[in-house]
C-alpha cells in the first residue's frame, strides 16, 4: 500500500518532498482558518501557494501554477477585505452571493476556462486527459476564491467541487501528499460549509 501511495517520490530530491509537505501543511491550516472565519487564513495560505509556485513551476503544470499565482494575489485581497471595519464591527461580515455576483462568478469561470486553454494550447500541454481537467479546476478554483475573498458563503461548493475532482488528479500526476491533501481540503470544506451557514443564519435571525 505504502509503495503504491509514495512510490512516485523515488526521484524527487529531498529538498521537493520536505517543500510539498510544508506547504500542504499550510494549505490545511489555511482552509482550517476559512472554516473558523479566521482571518489568518490569508497569511498561511499565502505561504503555501507561494511554496507551490515554485514546485509547480519545477513540474511545469501550468494550470495549477497560474491558480496558486491567482491565489496569492486573491489573499492580499481578501486580507485587506477581511480587516475593514466600521468601528468595532466587521464591515463585510459573512453574506450570501448576489445575483450581480453571480453574474460575474459565471464571467470570471468562462473567461478563466478560455484563458487556461489558449496557454495549454500555446505551450502545447493538452498531451494528457488531466490537462483538460485543469481548465475546469482551475475556472472552478478561480471563482471560489474570488467569493472567499468576498467572504460569500457559496465559496465551499466551489471549493467542495474543486477538491473532490483534484483528489484523483493529482494522485495521477504522481503527487500523492497533494492528492491527501485535497481529500482532507473537501472533508474541512463541507464541515466550513455547514459551519458558515449556521453564522449566516444566526446573523440573519437577529436583523
Amino acid at each position: 500500500m505504502i509503495e503504491f501511495l509514495f512510490s512516485q517520490y523515488n526521484d524527487y530530491s529531498t529538498t521537493a518532498i520536505i517543500l510539498e509537505i510544508v506547504g500542504v501543511l499550510f494549505g490545511l491550516a489555511s482552509v482550517w482558518f476559512a472554516k473558523k472565519d479566521n482571518i489568518l487564513v490569508f497569511p498561511t495560505g499565502i505561504v503555501s501557494t507561494t511554496i507551490f509556485i515554485y514546485l509547480l513551476w519545477q513540474w511545469e503544470l501550468l494550470g495549477d501554477l497560474i491558480i496558486n499565482c491567482y491565489y496569492s494575489i486573491m489573499s492580499v485581497y481578501g486580507w485587506y477585505h477581511w480587516s475593514r471595519k466600521k468601528g468595532d464591527e466587521i464591515q463585510f461580515p459573512i453574506a450570501s452571493i448576489s445575483r450581480i455576483e453571480k453574474i460575474w462568478s459565471c464571467v470570471i469561470f468562462v473567461l478563466t476556462i478560455i484563458a487556461v486553454v489558449v496557454i495549454y494550447d500555446f505551450f502545447d500541454k493538452f498531451t494528457t486527459w488531466y490537462s483538460y481537467v485543469d481548465t475546469l479546476t482551475t475556472g472552478l478554483f478561480f471563482v471560489g476564491m474570488w467569493l472567499m475573498a468576498k467572504r460569500k458563503i457559496e465559496h465551499w461548493i466551489f471549493w467542495i467541487i474543486g477538491d473532490v475532482i483534484s483528489v484523483p488528479l493529482y494522485f495521477s500526476k504522481g503527487y500523492t501528499f497533494t492528492s491527501i491533501q485535497y481529500l482532507i481540503f473537501t472533508i474541512i470544506a463541507i464541515f466550513g460549509y455547514i459551519e458558515w451557514k449556521k453564522h449566516l443564519n444566526k446573523n440573519q435571525q437577529k436583523l
